[in-house]
């Protein structure tokens, strides 16, 4: 049975990314669905995979990472704009059964993914 899950680690301070709102959108026919909105706990996790079993489908989904304003509530005396607002991820899921971890690395002026395990 597949799943999607997500992390996200704050580089800049070396901890957990915690209350991050995220929203997963479904990308089709060229139009992009909300599936589901939630927030990191503290240890920058979901509580739940966004999606799994007959959930997870092959097509094209979108991670979007409210970085700002996580950063903002951080009190860290950032520019404006911010350089780094929405971190959207747009990814592919080719196999409905697999498991597919998209993290979030995440500092203020940068940000790196990767499909993890």
């Amino acid at each position: 049975m597949g799943k999607l899950t997500t992390h996200v680690l704050d580089t800049a301070s070396g901890v957990p990314g915690q209350d991050i709102k995220i929203e997963l959108f479904l990308i089709a026919d060229g139009k992009r669905s909300l599936l589901k909105t939630t927030r990191t706990n503290t240890d920058g996790r979901c509580d739940q995979p966004l999606l799994e079993g007959t959930d997870l489908s092959v097509g094209t989904y979108e991670l979007v990472f409210q970085a700002g304003d996580y950063f903002a509530s951080k009190d860290q005396n950032l520019p404006k704009p911010r350089f780094l607002d929405e971190i959207v991820l747009r990814f592919g899921i080719s196999d409905a059964n697999d498991h597919y971890h998209v993290p979030l690395l995440v500092s203020p002026y940068s940000y790196s993914t990767y499909r993890g395990s």
